[in-house]
């Protein structure tokens, strides 16, 4: 100890109070875990994981892979976990989109643009979410059946029985693998891409067509075309993807809602550019268009990232929310299972676990976009 340097002898410090401190709350956990399977024993109520093997015998709504009433709890808890995922990833995508749009616009000199862009982030982010989402089934659910549906140029049909959109005729958990291949491949030749943002989103395009191509001409059923498009035969839609209502009300009431907040983190970024940057890029010609690529939006990625990572978390456990309207997410199937097994605590832990492993990825990944956006030298 006498030859450590007094930095060494405070890092040896921290870690052993860290160490006692992490020893103390495993020693709590498991004293109050094994006191829970006690007075459970007592109660004659079982405990542990062995019942995830057992047959649920029930079936929900929504499911992106094949699935029957004889599926497994593991299995039902998996799906729900999937589902969860999937509503979390592309609500949050498109409230992004969304976001940026409405807080560029909510920054700009056009006045009716401007108020636009306030009057919309006002009205959906006082509203509550639950309300909303209420709200928006109900309007879904009281459109017109499947012969009289909204037709967009014949690729997508939209009833009180859901959203009908043309799609490959591939399963969709095929398809879920094909994106993240294909952007999978598209990060790892970015650096190998020369020219600027178009050239490059084109590059990724092409890419995932292609490999979507040979993907579907692998997995199509035989005698059958590539494309699927959603056709009316009697009273129901038959081909393409089917979309429940349930999901389409949880994405456009996450959407409307949570690009309400992003917009206002848009704003505030796009407000902390030096005005001495923009004049500067005025002063050499650049255009509107160009200053804002080139100058304003990275230099408040730089701000935006952090508040904008908070609203993407917020964001992915709001799904929960679906339980009111019947969509089964994650959520919803431990609820049920809670009602069918009994199996309280360990599927709450399950639940906890799921959302911790979610949100810690994305608190990552945020990370990651705030380490690379550091100017050099900071």
């Amino acid at each position: 100890m006498d030859s450590m340097t007094p930095g060494q002898k405070v890092k040896l410090k921290n870690f052993a109070i860290q160490a006692v401190f992490l020893s103390v709350v495993v020693i709590v956990i498991w004293g109050a875990v094994s006191s829970a399977r006690t007075n459970l024993a007592a109660l004659g109520i079982s405990s542990g994981f062995d019942f995830l093997d057992r047959a649920t015998g029930w079936s929900y709504s929504f499911s992106l892979v094949d699935r029957t009433i004889d599926d497994s709890y593991g299995k039902t808890l998996f799906i729900g976990f999937l589902s969860t995922l999937f509503l979390g990833l592309v609500s949050i995508v498109l409230a992004t989109l969304l976001g940026f749009i409405v807080g560029t616009a909510r920054d700009a000199r056009n006045i009716a643009l401007k108020t636009a862009a306030t009057v919309f982030v006002q009205v959906f982010r006082n509203i509550p979410l639950i309300v909303q989402v209420v709200f928006w089934y109900a309007v879904l659910i009281h459109l017109p059946g499947p012969r009289q549906a909204s037709s967009l140029m014949e690729l997508a049909f939209l009833s009180n029985r859901g959203l009908m959109v043309t799609g490959l005729n591939i399963p969709v958990s095929v398809s879920l693998v094909l994106l993240a291949v294909a952007v999978a491949l598209a990060w790892a030749l970015r650096r190998f891409i020369d020219g600027g943002f178009g050239k490059k989103l084109a590059i990724w395009a092409g890419l995932m067509i292609l490999i979507g191509a040979v993907v579907a001409m692998v997995f199509a059923p035989e005698g059958e075309g590539l494309i699927s498009v959603p056709e009316l035969k009697g009273l129901r839609f038959v081909g393409g993807i089917n979309v429940p209502i349930e999901l389409v009300a949880m994405v456009v009431s996450i959407v409307l809602y949570g690009s309400a907040y992003i917009a206002e983190v848009v704003r505030g970024g796009l407000n902390e550019v030096p005005k001495g940057l923009v004049e500067a890029g005025k002063a050499l010609g650049l255009s509107t268009h160009s200053i804002w690529f080139k100058i304003k939006m990275p230099m408040a990625l730089r701000t935006i990232i952090p508040p904008l990572g908070n609203q993407w978390i917020f964001l992915m456990k709001a799904t929960t929310i679906g339980v009111a309207i019947g969509f089964s997410d994650l959520f919803m199937i431990v609820s049920t299972s809670i009602t069918q097994s009994g199996q309280t605590l360990e599927l709450i832990a399950i639940l906890m676990g799921a959302f911790l492993l979610i949100n810690y990825s994305l608190a990552q990944l945020i990370n990651l976009m705030n380490a690379r956006m550091k100017l050099k030298g900071q």
